[in-house]
């Protein structure tokens, strides 16, 4: 069975997170969205592991389905149409849960995200158990511990059999693993004598897997993609395709050994907060070469630069760019449905014109994931030509980029001022 599973994402009792972020929304949304199997988010928060132990019940080994429908607790409140045969009871659930590490280590403050899963609500709470002692798990559905990550590690396999942790974002510069705020240059520098256990790693928003294969210390890992959804319809922005059954044990099977992981769907890197450095407040991005010649420093307000993702792998990279290890797989770029609807329109991609087009594009084409990825054009064009025509420059990799920095999303159009966007669209290596 080949399907997409984002299982990073959080609840309403994440800080900064949407009050629509609940079991009913987050399934209608996955639908909407042709995602297959979510992660929970925040199983840690005692508020949110309680309504998780009370809608859920056990479908395959090691997932979950929700109770009832959740188009009866919507209310008629649903946010638009679904895609024809949508089945809310063949959703599926991973528990998860995004946990911060801070602490010192090596003479720096280390502040890092990683990525927890567990197969039942045993093992989770056994975690929990276990982590309360570093911090407080009802302050945020993202806990802060005070906990060095190896020892975080530790305590998740010792939670149960087939608990794992997949290190967050990693090249972000706040809280990744590579980060140039507060990381590491290796894996083994931040998990120590149990990075054995490290299998897989999320890319995050700012980097794709080619930027990835620059170095060849990563090629042991598989390289993940999840959307970190702060509300419902971010779902989907970026997604794992597994080629397995939907099982735990299977999805598991697949991080460790590459049988039956597909590939990733990303965002073009440049949409990322972080990919290139600058300085927000001062309006100051730059491209890596730049930021070295100034020596990092702002020339505005003379403070340290935000250094992105970009100049991070540049300074780990040992391989030139183009480079595929043996056995990789493959990833597709793609814009989410909103953002191409709204530049065809003319609006935002949030605007009621927006979610009234795509509800009828989902109703008359499939999920919004197969409307980028797989309906043939000519049906698209049927329905709207300008959307075919982007879809089509979409699918060849013909994308005008405007990069992210600092905290602030990159944009990218499909149509420039100038007609077809033809400057820099080297198509990104494709999954299918």
């Amino acid at each position: 069975m080949r399907f997409h599973a984002d299982l990073h994402i959080h609840s309403k009792y994440a800080r900064a997170c949407s009050r629509d972020s609940d079991l009913e929304h987050l399934t209608w949304w996955a639908l909407r969205k042709g995602v297959a199997l979510l992660g929970t988010g925040d199983f840690t928060h005692p508020a949110w592991f309680g309504h998780l132990r009370d809608r859920l019940v056990p479908a395959e080994p090691g997932l979950f389905r929700l109770r009832e429908d959740p188009s009866a607790a919507l209310d008629g409140d649903a946010p638009g149409a679904l895609p024809p045969g949508a089945d809310a009871g063949r959703m599926r659930f991973m528990l998860s849960v995004e946990v911060a590490t801070v602490y010192r280590r090596g003479g720096r403050t280390r502040k890092l995200h990683h990525l927890v899963y567990v197969p039942d609500f045993e093992a989770a709470e056994a975690f929990n158990r276990s982590i309360s002692r570093y911090g407080d798990p009802a302050s945020d559905g993202r806990p802060v511990l005070g906990l060095d990550a190896r020892d975080l590690l530790e305590i998740v396999l010792g939670s149960g059999d087939g608990a794992y942790l997949v290190p967050a974002h990693v090249w972000t510069p706040w809280f990744g693993v590579f980060g140039s705020r507060s990381g590491f240059d290796t894996v083994e520098e931040c998990y120590g004598d149990l990075t054995g256990h490290i299998f897989a790693l999320e890319t995050g928003l700012s980097s794709d897997p080619a930027m990835n294969w620059r170095v060849s210390g990563l090629d042991r890992y598989r390289l993940v993609s999840h959307s970190d959804a702060h509300s419902p319809p971010r779902i989907g922005r970026e997604t794992t395709v597994f080629e397995t059954s939907l099982d735990y044990f299977e999805v598991l099977r697949a991080l460790r050994t590459g049988d039956g992981l597909a590939g990733t769907v990303e965002f073009f890197p440049e949409e990322g907060r972080y990919h290139i450095d600058g300085h927000r407040k001062c309006g100051v991005r730059m491209e890596p070469r730049e930021t070295r010649r100034r020596g990092g420093i702002c020339p505005v307000c003379g403070k340290r630069l935000t250094v992105g993702v970009l100049s991070r792998v540049e300074d780990l990279a040992d391989r030139a760019e183009g480079v595929r290890p043996d056995g990789a797989a493959g990833f597709r770029s793609l814009v989410p449905l909103p953002e191409i609807v709204g530049e065809v329109l003319g609006v935002g991609p949030q605007s009621k014109k927006v979610l009234r087009e795509i509800d009828r594009l989902v109703t008359a084409l499939g999920p919004e994931l197969a409307i980028l990825e797989d309906v043939p054009v000519d049906e698209i064009e049927a329905c709207s030509p300008p959307l075919a025509e982007a879809v089509a420059r979409l699918r060849r990799g013909e994308v005008v980029r405007d990069a992210g920095y600092d905290g602030e999303y990159g944009a990218i159009r499909l149509f420039g001022p100038g007609g077809p966007a033809r400057a820099g669209t080297t198509a990104p290596p494709t999954l299918f």
